[in-house]
């Protein structure tokens, strides 16, 4: 089968290789991919930047996971002895971290990391939500304790995980305040932002308007954020692959919470498959739509890394691996 393959650091090291296709442990299933997408985690993963990506267990001259991808959807093709959720045919998607593997034709996994597949959508999509949106909730309902009626910030709006904020956060019932540069304006508002700000324009922290929640998910300094925050409101942080924040996420945030009544939240917030089953049902009810900016073939994938490392996306870059049929 193919896979893409990085055998050192750089996008520009990955390859589309033949490799051995895997066959699913007693608990396992083998999923034949249709898609995947490219995550602030993999790109890290792939880069080696910065430093504490290797020293966290990657490898310090060379990645260990060899083939990197931890969005997936795609179709069961077989079942381990033991696996009982799951049947040959059966659509799927989940978030395959921390163990990878799915920029490949097909991926051996635990059967408990995978949702049934909203049956609403395609694959393509499918596999733009599982990382990305469980972020986005999981820092603003368990981080952030969202709650209808409060006002809510969220930096980064038109990324990924921003897009995903914008309407969970309306579902929760908050006011929302999207930040996003002129081009995406037009597309944060049809998520169903209340207030859209365009960064390139207006600046939110000298405004005089404040925030219960501020929700970033990109950087911005958090001595701007804490001015915009409300006397008891939260900053939630989603983390990212910089030095800047995570100096401020590991750092000031904690201190800042230890000497006021504002609460700094920062670092990576995501619980992996955890109430995927609650995003499937939001999807297929209308009251959530993944994003994508960009498709890419598996063939592509290195361009597909290139261009989500420019910090650009419009919602999610996507990696086909299987065509539609």
């Amino acid at each position: 089968m193919k896979a893409l393959v990085c055998k050192r650091y750089g996008v520009t090291s990955l390859e589309l290789r033949e490799v051995e296709r895997p066959v699913p442990k007693d608990n396992e299933v083998l999923v034949e991919v249709h898609a995947s997408s490219v995550t602030v985690h993999n790109l890290g993963l792939v880069r080696g930047k910065p430093l504490f990506v290797r020293l966290m267990g990657n490898g310090l001259l060379r990645p260990k996971i060899m083939t990197p991808g931890s969005d997936v959807a795609g179709r069961v093709e077989a079942v381990g002895r033991n696996a009982r959720r799951f049947q040959p045919g059966d659509e799927v998607f989940g978030d395959l971290s921390p163990n990878f593997g799915a920029l490949a034709e097909y991926v051996s996994v635990p059967e408990s990391v995978l949702t049934p597949k909203p049956a609403n959508i395609s694959f393509e999509e499918a596999a733009a939500v599982p990382q990305a949106a469980l972020v986005a909730l999981q820092g603003l309902r368990d981080k952030g304790q969202i709650k209808a009626g409060q006002k809510v910030l969220i930096i980064g709006a038109s990324g990924g995980i921003g897009t995903f904020a914008v309407q969970i956060a309306k579902y929760f019932g908050a006011n929302v305040t999207a930040v996003c540069s002129t081009r995406n304006v037009d597309m944060v508002g049809s998520l169903g932002a209340d207030q859209v700000i365009d960064y390139t324009k207006q600046d939110f922290a000298t405004s005089g308007q404040v925030y219960d929640l501020i929700f970033a998910t990109a950087f911005r300094s958090i001595w701007d954020c804490k001015r915009a925050l409300s006397r008891k409101g939260t900053y939630v942080s989603t983390g990212g692959p910089s030095v800047k924040r995570i100096f401020q996420d590991m750092l000031l945030g904690p201190f800042l919470s230890r000497n006021g009544e504002k609460k700094f939240v920062g670092g990576w917030v995501l619980i992996p498959n955890k109430e995927l089953a609650f995003m499937k049902e939001l999807i297929e009810t209308g009251k959530v739509r993944p994003v994508i900016d960009r498709s890419y073939m598996l063939s592509e994938a290195a361009e597909a890394f290139r261009y989500f490392g420019e910090g650009h996306a419009r919602g999610k870059v996507v990696v086909v691996v299987r065509n539609r049929r």
